[in-house]
């Protein structure tokens, strides 16, 4: 399944299903049988590779110089078709006979053949062992150090119920579901026309395909947290009865061959999926012979899914696959063996917009690893949710989880622990935004040979916080509560007349609670959810002492949007002794500080991509009143934000700045350049659509010209501006040529815009 080798054999998970041949007719063993099993595992046939080398094995006489090949290729097989007991027992063989001239892959595919057989404390030697010879292999660190307290991975447990779906499943494969409006599309390998279907080499399983199920409302699950919901058996007469109500998802995409793993874009009438190396009637290889895996896009015509399309970074020599989308449709992620990975298969991000797509990007390291990432899901508050067998789990693939910002990962990706994952396959979750209810894939119930599809839902732990005065112990009202993760800021709660918040903990991960109130010092207090146990309401006390120094909060925002920015560092600075607070915002955008000693202070906002910005704050020194803070809010710009130059307007054919746009060059767009240094910025001129389309180019183009060199009068660098000018070419309204428009429609177009190019490296500095 999870090879390194071509993605085609991985991507799309279909070598999770397997028919096993045991037994064949016995002949006598010679050269010619080992290199015909030979023969099958190059070509990727491990079903007839298996029955080859279990036959020579047998026969072999002892010292034959080939049976230590034979045993690790007969070991690999069974790995790879999932079945993982016989993996273990030929490995054992492998290792009792041959130890000492084994490669260090033998270690680390024996350890992770011991952790889907739950035999953790064995796997946590070999893969202490495989790290011994391959010391930059972090897979050898994490796994040998989470398998010495394997408690994490339980912590949330009793929150789920896990419901297997006798509605979807098949005696095939069945996994990797997509919402498609009340519907849920998804793949698998089921006989839908009722005759034999074409089978993958691989493994002799059929073909994939996407299929729908109409409506999932009688699929989620209902009742207490904790357990795995009645399931019954997949060949039951209920099951097939139920089946019925399945149908081919489009017989326009589904083809003779493998389509896997889909993602929709909003309005559900476009589709990404995921298919073999095929377009038309043809299909393609790669120079080795390999016919990868590709994405598609194709679009509802209102009947049929129609206007099939490649994406323009598929390639013929490496695979991409198992697209995501994000809620505003502007980013897809995917999967990749593309050149320049970290590992097998790795998570890639690219934008779109309007159609066209960018260049993908290697999410980095701390989503990929030196095994294989994949099945992406991104919900509608940019968590995103992939499967990994190189970060450290149970055993196969686990599910993992990170929040994005600006694909970036704010925080390590975190085990969902049980009961969604096991220690066999996982992966192919979708959930909601508080991740409440969903589904997902996995081949935990009849072990080795079937992916199916489960629904779960997820209740969480109550806490109670108690924000009190230290002094009196009488409770505090209106304290500001800030709940941080993993050092960065996160919801912010006010408590009431009682000094209470009540929270529902969601995650069994560790928080820090900081309470801040005008006229007390602010405290924090740690809460680990460790227990596995529902319990009874937690309880937790935040004692705050009376100060008379003031708060210093506010709020950081977009110069563009005036969005809130997450994942800015702001950092309050003392110019007496240059001592620093730091937090990191969250979604709010929004910080708090408690000074503990007199002084004048700055505050500075610092983030990649953003030019750096740094206020004064004033002398801090105490108060005669309890209710006082100081507020200041930071703006920030960052690279490609595109700024509207007001009132720059220019006399119809004219490229000489006006005295009022000289006005406003000087009050708006000077300030800027000279407050922040380090930016590099566009001047971009526009005309309307008057004159010909060569004019007008040529006057846009003076007119940019124009304003660099008044700006460059006034002292800024030229070198710290690029003029450009775009003529008519993007219109702000509908006064193209041949329209009837007025003089105030076309002088909207004649305008003058500035975007921010480049930021260099943040730097705090006062300004």
């Amino acid at each position: 399944m999870f090879l390194n080798i071509p993605i085609n054999t991985i991507v799309i998970r279909c070598l999770s299903v397997v028919v096993l041949i045991f037994g064949s007719t016995l002949n006598t063993m010679s050269q010619a049988s080992f290199k015909a099993a030979n023969r099958d595992f190059e070509r990727l046939s491990y079903v007839e590779a298996l029955n080859h080398y279990e036959d020579f094995v047998e026969n072999a006489k002892p010292g034959n110089e080939d049976l230590p090949e034979a045993l690790s290729k007969l070991a690999f097989c069974y790995k790879k078709l999932q079945d993982y007991r016989n993996a273990e027992r030929v490995y054992r063989n492998l290792f009792k006979g041959y130890e000492s001239i084994l490669d260090s892959k033998e270690y680390l595919y024996f350890a992770q053949v011991l952790a889907s057989n739950s035999k953790y404390k064995e796997s946590q030697l070999y893969y202490s062992k495989y790290g011994e010879k391959q010391a930059t292999d972090l897979r050898a660190k994490n796994f040998t150090v989470a398998y010495m307290d394997k408690s994490p991975f339980y912590r949330d447990s009793s929150l789920y119920t896990i419901k297997y779906l006798d509605a979807l499943n098949s005696r095939q494969a069945d996994f990797s579901p997509m919402y498609n409006g009340k519907g849920l599309v998804f793949v698998s390998a089921r006989d839908e026309d009722g005759f034999i279907k074409r089978v993958f080499l691989n493994n002799q399983t059929p073909f994939l395909d996407l299929f729908i199920y109409p409506d999932t409302t009688s699929l989620m699950v209902n009742g207490s947290g904790g357990s795995i919901a009645k399931v019954q058996s997949a060949n039951s007469n209920a099951t097939f009865a139920q089946l019925e109500e399945m149908e081919q998802f489009s017989k326009k995409i589904n083809s003779k061959y493998h389509e896997g793993p889909m993602a929709f874009f909003s309005g559900g009438k476009q589709i990404v999926f995921t298919r073999n190396n095929l377009m038309g009637s043809k299909t393609r290889k790669s120079a080795d012979g390999i016919n990868m895996l590709k994405l598609y896009t194709a679009k509802f015509d209102g009947k049929n899914w129609d206007h099939i399309e490649e994406l323009p970074f598929n390639s013929d020599d490496y695979s991409c696959g198992h697209p995501a989308l994000n809620v505003e449709n502007t980013k897809m992620y995917f999967v990749s063996d593309m050149p320049g990975g970290y590992g097998g298969t790795d998570l890639y991000s690219v934008e779109y917009n309007n159609g066209s797509w960018g260049t993908p990007v290697n999410m980095g390291r701390d989503i990929n690893t030196e095994g294989d990432e994949m099945f992406p899901f991104v919900d509608e508050m940019n968590n995103l949710y992939f499967a990994s067998n190189g970060h450290a789990g149970l055993g196969g693939l686990d599910i993992f989880y990170t929040e994005l910002e600006n694909d970036v990962p704010v925080s390590l990706p975190e085990n969902l622990g049980t009961p969604i994952n096991s220690p066999q396959d996982d992966f192919g979750l979708i959930t909601n935004g508080a991740r409440s209810s969903g589904f997902f894939s996995s081949n935990r119930l009849h072990g080795y040979s079937d992916d199916n599809i489960y629904s779960f839902s997820r209740k969480c732990r109550n806490l109670k916080i108690i924000v009190v005065d230290e002094d009196t112990e009488l409770a505090i009202a209106d304290a500001e509560v800030r709940l941080i993760k993993s050092g960065v800021n996160q919801d912010l709660h006010i408590t009431d007349s009682m000094g209470e918040v009540n929270l529902c903990m969601s995650t069994g991960l560790d928080f820090e609670f900081k309470a801040f109130k005008e006229g007390y010092e602010s405290n924090s207090v740690n809460y680990a959810s460790m227990s596995t146990s529902d319990g009874a309401e937690a309880l937790l006390k935040i004692y705050l002492h009376s100060s008379k120094l003031p708060l210093v909060k506010g709020t950081i925002r977009s110069e563009l949007t005036n969005e809130p920015i997450a994942g800015a560092t702001v950092i309050l600075t003392n110019e007496r002794d240059e001592s620093t607070e730091t937090v990191i915002t969250g979604k709010d955008g929004k910080y708090e500080f408690q000074p503990t000693k007199k002084g004048k202070y700055v505050v500075s906002a610092v983030k990649t991509n953003y030019a750096t910005n740094t206020e004064e704050v004033g002398k801090i020194k105490p108060k005669k009143s309890d209710n006082s803070s100081y507020e200041q809010n930071l703006g920030m710009i960052a690279e490609g934000d595109i700024f509207r130059i007001e009132n720059i307007y220019y006399d119809y054919g004219k490229d000489a700045i006006r005295r009022d746009a000289r006005k406003e060059l000087i009050n708006t767009v000077l300030p800027v350049l000279k407050k922040y240094p380090q930016i590099v910025v566009e001047i971009r001129s526009h005309t309307d659509s008057r004159s010909s389309t060569e004019f007008n180019q040529d006057l846009s183009n003076r007119r940019a010209q124009s304003v660099v060199e008044f700006l460059t009068s006034r002292g800024i660098e030229a070198d710290r501006m690029k003029a450009t000018g775009f003529g008519e070419t993007m219109l702000v309204n509908e006064c193209a040529d041949g329209v009837d428009c007025g003089e105030a429609k076309h002088q909207q177009n004649r305008r003058t815009e500035f975007k921010i190019l480049n930021v260099s490296e943040p730097t705090v500095k006062k300004n």
